[in-house]
């Protein structure tokens, strides 16, 4: 039985969908109560429920053969793993966000001091590569505020359509990178479960053609 961990939150349901395509069913009960740990009817697979930024801990330390969650978290916690497959969906950005009134104001909104985010690895490697430096606000949530109420100039944060931005009066200014949904494999797992680990990925790639 191979364990797999999900990601909780905006990933959750996609992700569902996307493995039901697969042919490969998560329990209805880990779905719709508090269970965390629920095995799959065939008794092939063991799923997890975890909170993104915990899933890559959860497979580097081998709790978990495997994994799906964004790049966003990949990127955030930089972890040890194989990073086999890029399954497509769940596609969003992660932007430097903030009011749009930089022109007016004779400001560079890219040469600010401060910024608020809940990715603060990301945020400090984009500043730090254009030589700016920077104080990073760390948040777990509702980010969008921060410029609006004098605690940062501007934000580092997951878009998907921009709407939360635009009711909160900001705007992106620049593009970071992208993020869609991966898998992620524990490096020895790869190896000593590597006959059900193949075949996990194989089904994946099956449903991506």
């Amino acid at each position: 039985m191979l364990t797999v961990a999900l990601s909780k939150g905006r990933l959750l349901e996609p992700t569902v969908e996307f493995l039901a395509r697969a042919g490969i069913h998560v329990p209805e009960e880990i779905l719709s109560s508090r269970r965390l740990i629920a095995s799959d009817a065939d008794a092939r697979y063991r799923f997890l429920l975890v909170k993104p930024m915990d899933l890559p801990t959860y497979v580097e330390y081998g709790v978990a053969a495997a994994g799906i969650c964004g790049r966003d978290v990949l990127l955030e916690v930089s972890p040890d793993l194989h990073q086999p497959l890029d399954l497509g969906f769940g596609r969003c950005r992660i932007v430097l966000a903030g009011n749009p009134s930089p022109a007016a104001g004779g400001r560079n909104m890219l040469s600010t001091t401060r910024v608020a985010t809940k990715y603060p690895q990301v945020a400090e490697r984009y500043f730090r590569s254009r030589g700016i430096p920077v104080e990073v606000v760390y948040l777990s949530g509702s980010v969008e505020l921060a410029p609006n109420l004098g605690l940062a100039d501007t934000i580092v944060d997951l878009v998907e359509t921009g709407r939360t931005l635009k009711e909160n009066g900001l705007e992106v200014l620049e593009e970071i990178t992208e993020s869609s949904a991966r898998v992620v494999v524990n490096r020895a797992c790869f190896h000593v479960l590597h006959e059900p680990v193949q075949e996990f990925l194989r089904t994946l790639r099956r449903a991506l053609e």
